[in-house]
């Protein structure tokens, strides 16, 4: 939100420096995020006059002029088309900075004429986009003045940021109530004063749909559309708009001024009366930023008994609109409802001033006084004679009343204030308070965000300062509190540590996707969806927290990293339901596993990466993953041979890794090879508590013996199968059991493998006799033979 020192003194009668004014808005919570003043740049351009004007010898386009500047006669040498003798203009010596074009003035030859200053255009000052010639001031400029005194340009500009809860602040009159509020001055904004109609409005209003509950409206005749007053251009570019018409001006100008967005349409080129209604499938208009919108069907839409005027509290349609032509014109004043408002501007992709207003929330009680103040205007400015006002439908009631109790100031918010203080500081931002205590408020209905105790606490605090509330020193420490993270906490913590520890970057990605992208991954459905979206990108709640990870990924890769690792530890959606959110932690490997070694081979990302990863964040939080069981089903969104599961039991998937599909990368649009596990937190079975004191450390000293075997089976048989049977043999002395080998080839039959195994035994009190290692390798035969019906290899 962007306005100017003066402008806000309009509202704000205030004796404050301009410094003490940027501190209170601070302190209200309305965040200064910057300020410039014209002047700073333009404070060496002075007022001078051009005595003659004569043609450069040497060039057809130059003019040699004789320049009066207030104190003597210099020459310039202009190339301006209207550049002649008796103008006054603006004037730039040598060492003075052009801010337009960037460029420090100082003496020249120009075709072999001596030049020494420039007189500027608008564009050159940064004062608009005009550089067909330089700027002609009035008669009554004084030669030799400054020219930021002259044009009034000693105003600052200042910007603010508006969180979405005070969208009374989108307009200059509410800024100044808060400043006035917490003691800036005197607020002097008071309502419009009412117009009274001399005839009876011929176009008349319809409301058929609930999203515009109410709209005024009144026709002004026998007006004269033009160039605006230099004023009022002068505020609209302080806060980066062009000024286009008076008309226009007008209602731009009120947007900004009381926050209250009004429409005014060319009455001639209307048809019949004007109507609130929703769109039909396959409409459509010309708006006013030259695009032309075909309706979905059930936007919120103005229109006449012919055509499509444009959205209701978005944009207005090219048909109707004002040009220097325009003689009678249609003022409306609505109230649309904001959520349907952000969606159908989200949905047209459509940024204006109005929308931003509209979806946060305009007073509803403020159509007449928008209406009153914009009539005025145009009366003052245009002329011309206004209708009676055409009103139908009812401003929605947002008005509420809170219970209010002055103590409450200091159990919330630690300050002790007398509640006359308290009450004192609620009035003048607008609220009535009744009652002796405790207070009934009624909430104004400019202040949406208000509804309860704790809302009025906050008021009351900020007007007098948060600055001004105590520190209070913390309590001596008492006995140790025990550990108040829940489970899922300590897992979470636990994991991230360990993903992070063997190589992947922990990222933070919205909990939020794009709806078709959601649908990719088994979510979309419409209870997920956000009514409310902070982008038309990011509507629906993730089903799984995959596609945000591989979209930065994507990005990484897009600006040459060549070795991705990426996780996160949060939440994914499968319903809208209590207990349809999941925390899952989620990582991906992209592009090389590694860097270029001289002592090794570069290689892409495999699906034992995944593997890997997954396996090393289910240890972290004590997952049983001895017992775990792999499966080569895993999602869709994975490659089907390329991925897997790892299951407790044949159903509880504990988590699923794997490449990801190529088609699924095709349509994200990322390059391959891509691979990415998921671990299902909490699917993970809670152990024991554990004894908060260890056991003694056991080392066995003796030597461990490793003995080899080579099987025959069957191609289906995994080798995670393998393994487990062999571990069941003797639990007590084997040790490890790793496969070092697999081949497949015509050495032995078509449907068959070898798998070869290593297995590593440690003794137990003694070192082992060869009697008992043999005695222990049949155990192992025999259990690989029995449970999985492999054969010893010869």
């Amino acid at each position: 939100m962007k306005f100017t020192l003066n402008w806000l003194k309009t509202y704000l009668d205030t004796q404050a420096s301009l410094a003490d004014i940027l501190r209170g808005l601070d302190d209200v919570g309305l965040e200064v995020e910057g300020v410039e003043n014209p002047a700073d740049k333009l404070g060496a351009f002075t007022v001078a006059e051009i005595l003659s004007a004569e043609k450069h010898p040497d060039a057809d386009k130059l003019q040699v002029c004789k320049v009066n500047t207030g104190t003597e006669t210099i020459q310039i040498v202009c190339g301006a088309p209207n550049a002649r003798a008796g103008i006054k203009v603006v004037l730039g010596r040598p060492g003075d900075y052009v801010p337009g074009i960037d460029v420090t003035l100082k003496p020249a030859s120009i075709r072999g004429i001596e030049s020494n200053g420039m007189m500027c255009s608008a564009r050159e000052l940064e004062l608009g986009d005009d550089h067909d010639g330089i700027i002609e001031l009035p008669d009554g400029a004084v030669v030799g003045d400054k020219y930021v005194d002259f044009a009034g340009l000693d105003d600052p500009i200042i910007e603010i940021a508006i969180t979405p809860n005070r969208q009374d602040c989108l307009g200059v009159f509410g800024i100044a109530r808060d400043l006035a509020a917490a003691g800036f001055g005197t607020f002097t904004g008071v309502a419009p004063q009412a117009i009274k109609g001399t005839f009876k409005s011929p176009i008349n209003i319809k409301l058929e749909t609930a999203e515009c509950p109410i709209f005024m409206g009144r026709l002004i005749k026998g007006i004269k559309n033009g160039p605006s007053p230099l004023w009022l251009q002068d505020r609209l570019k302080a806060i980066g708009l062009r000024p286009i018409s008076t008309l226009v001006d007008i209602t731009n100008f009120i947007t900004y001024d009381r926050a209250r967005p009004l429409h005014v349409y060319d009455a001639d080129k209307l048809t019949g009366n004007i109507c609130a209604r929703a769109g039909i499938a396959g409409e459509s208009f010309e708006a006013l930023d030259d695009k032309t919108y075909i309706l979905s069907g059930g936007e919120t839409i103005i229109a006449d008994d012919k055509n499509v005027l444009g959205f209701g509290g978005i944009m207005g349609g090219t048909m109707s609109g004002c040009s220097e032509n325009t003689t009678n014109v249609f003022l409306e004043s609505a109230w649309f409802e904001p959520i349907s408002t952000a969606i159908t501007g989200r949905s047209f992709g459509i940024e204006s001033d109005a929308r931003y207003r509209f979806e946060r929330g305009v007073d509803p009680m403020a159509l007449q006084d928008g209406i009153e103040q914009a009539t005025a205007l145009i009366l003052e400015l245009c002329g011309g004679e206004a209708s009676e006002v055409v009103s139908t439908g009812i401003a929605p009631s947002i008005g509420k009343t809170v219970t209010f109790r002055a103590e409450r100031v200091m159990s919330l918010g630690g300050l002790d204030l007398p509640a006359e203080t308290s009450v004192a500081i609620l009035e003048r931002l607008g609220f009535t308070v009744e009652g002796n205590g405790p207070f009934t408020v009624t909430v104004p209905s400019w202040r949406r965000d208000v509804d309860g105790e704790a809302d009025l606490v906050e008021e009351v605090l900020r007007i007098h300062g948060l600055n001004n509330v105590p520190s209070v020193a913390l309590p001596p420490l008492g006995k140790k509190a025990g550990s108040t993270l829940t489970q899922n906490q300590r897992r979470a913590r636990a994991i991230k540590r360990r993903l992070a520890s063997v190589g992947l970057m922990e990222a933070v990605t919205w909990s939020f996707m794009n709806d078709k992208q959601a649908e990719i991954f088994g979510g979309g459905g419409d209870d997920l969806i956000i009514e409310n979206p902070i982008s038309s990108d990011l509507n629906c709640m993730r089903p799984s927290i995959l596609p945000n990870l591989m979209q930065a990924a994507q990005r990484n890769r897009d600006r040459g990293a060549s070795i991705i690792a990426l996780f996160e530890v949060g939440p994914q959606y499968r319903d809208s339901s209590e207990d349809g959110q999941d925390l899952v932690a989620a990582g991906v490997r992209a592009a090389k596993f590694s860097e270029r070694n001289w002592a090794d081979t570069q290689r892409d990302v495999n699906v034992f990466d995944a593997k890997a990863d997954a396996l090393a964040g289910l240890d972290a939080i004590d997952a049983p993953v001895d017992s775990l069981q792999a499966f080569s089903e895993a999602p869709e969104w994975y490659h089907p041979g390329r991925s897997g599961t790892l299951r407790l039991g044949a159903k509880t998937i504990l988590a699923a890794f794997g490449e990801i599909h190529p088609a699924i990368l095709t349509k994200l649009d990322i390059e391959g090879p891509m691979v990415a596990f998921e671990i299902f937190v909490e699917k993970i079975p809670s152990r024991r508590a554990k004894s908060a004191s260890r056991g003694a450390l056991s080392i066995s000293n003796l030597q461990m013996v490793e003995r080899d075997f080579a099987f025959i089976a069957d191609r289906s048989l995994s080798a995670s199968d393998l393994i487990k049977a062999v571990k069941g043999a003797d639990k007590g002395h084997i040790k490890e059991v790793r496969v070092f080998d697999v081949y497949e080839g015509d050495r032995i039959d078509e449907d068959k493998k070898s798998i070869a195994i290593s297995v590593t035994l440690e003794p137990q009190g003694q070192t082992f006799s060869d009697k008992e290692i043999e005695i222990i390798c049949d155990k192992v035969i025999a259990a690989a033979t029995k449970s999985e019906g492999v054969t010893l290899r010869s």
